[in-house]
């Protein structure tokens, strides 16, 4: 189903009419990203839109590095670019969920029409400005979601998460497209601020500590059922560095599991029931043959379908990001197996670890 809704998909393209118009706030949250920090912020600066219709928004989520004496170094440069410190905006006040208190308050203080989250350790294109107003002047949509893709590294774990995201982005950009789920990747997310305003923001989804894209997507949708798009254009990717340890990438994965069972959109959580199940299902099959040694037959012929058939939309996902043949793909099912039935539980029942807090 993903797969036919994907190959229908046709890139956007700017007109040759267009001419520079809605004005954007972006709005960066982070939290000790002195590493990346400046990286980010100058592929923003070298986007080829008027300075005068953008604004960049940096909320310093308590770092304890140089992140914020980073930023106010290039304000010296860049008189669009804003630093806020959530610690000034909070007064000492525990939180859940800090990530969207920072979004929310930044917001608060945009001066802009339109909000455009991205993250700190995230690279934009040239054009990545551009194509986001000629779609939203082309559609009328209030919300719009866009593609992100992870750098390709030399190594077992980097290629994992470029394919596994890959097929993630996949299913975004067809089922989004197609009207079927509400789902988006807060690095790379416009939308109104008038249509955050009108659905009251991150209200009665503020205690939840990851989420703050999709649940969002969900309100919006309600509220406006046709105003939602996916920009389908390699132009408007943004890229950033893949998990650099397998610990790193399980809580990253278990921070996104956590959402699960509080999704408003039943069509996604029956999907990853459906996804959880069915990998649940292949991992146990082996312990199985113990009592019954016929089920290792049964194991490879459900190893072998759902590699096909998650090959088969793979392949053309990958032509999209400039990957032609996800030849490794085969060949990481286990991992990608048994991470999902572990996430998928720890996720429900477990604790994670992000940014150096630790989460329930």
């Amino acid at each position: 189903m993903y797969r036919a809704w994907f190959i229908k998909l046709k890139q956007f393209k700017i007109p040759t009419s267009y001419s520079p118009s809605n004005s954007f706030s972006i709005i960066i949250p982070a939290r000790d990203e002195s590493t990346n920090i400046v990286n980010c912020l100058q592929t923003i600066f070298d986007n080829d839109y008027p300075e005068n219709l953008y604004e960049i928004i940096v909320i310093d989520d308590h770092s304890i590095d140089d992140t914020s004496l980073l930023v106010q170094q290039l304000q010296t440069k860049h008189s669009n670019l804003r630093l806020i410190r959530l610690a000034d905006e909070i007064d000492g006040q525990l939180l859940n969920a800090y990530k969207k208190k920072a979004i929310e308050k930044a917001i608060s203080l945009s001066k802009q029409e339109w909000i455009i989250t991205t993250d700190a350790d995230c690279f934009t294109k040239k054009n990545w400005l551009k194509n986001f107003d000629a779609y939203i002047q082309d559609t009328n949509h209030v919300l719009v979601a866009a593609p992100v893709v992870f750098i390709k590294e030399n190594n077992v774990l980097s290629m994992f998460q470029y394919i596994d995201f890959l097929s993630l982005q996949g299913i975004t950009a067809a089922s989004v497209s197609a009207g079927f789920h509400t789902m988006c990747n807060g690095a790379n997310l416009a939308y109104q601020k008038a249509a955050f305003n009108a659905v009251d923001g991150f209200k009665d989804i503020d205690h939840i500590a990851s989420g703050d894209d999709m649940f969002l997507m969900n309100k919006i949708k309600k509220h406006f059922p046709d105003g939602l798009g996916y920009l389908f254009t390699e132009q408007a990717t943004v890229s950033t560095h893949p998990m650099p340890t397998w610990k790193a990438f399980l809580n990253q994965r278990i921070r996104w599991a956590s959402k699960a069972d509080k999704l408003k959109d039943k069509s996604v959580l029956l999907v990853l029931i459906l996804v959880y199940l069915f990998n649940l299902l292949i991992f146990l099959m082996p312990f199985m043959t113990i009592f019954n040694p016929s089920f290792i037959i049964y194991c490879l012929i459900a190893l072998l379908l759902k590699t096909i058939i998650e090959l088969s939309f793979a392949i053309p996902v990958g032509r999209f990001f400039g990957q032609s043949f996800v030849w490794w793909f085969p060949f990481l099912q286990p991992i990608h197996i048994a991470y999902t039935v572990l996430a998928g539980w720890l996720g429900k029942f477990g604790s994670y670890k992000w940014k150096g807090r630790k989460v329930k």
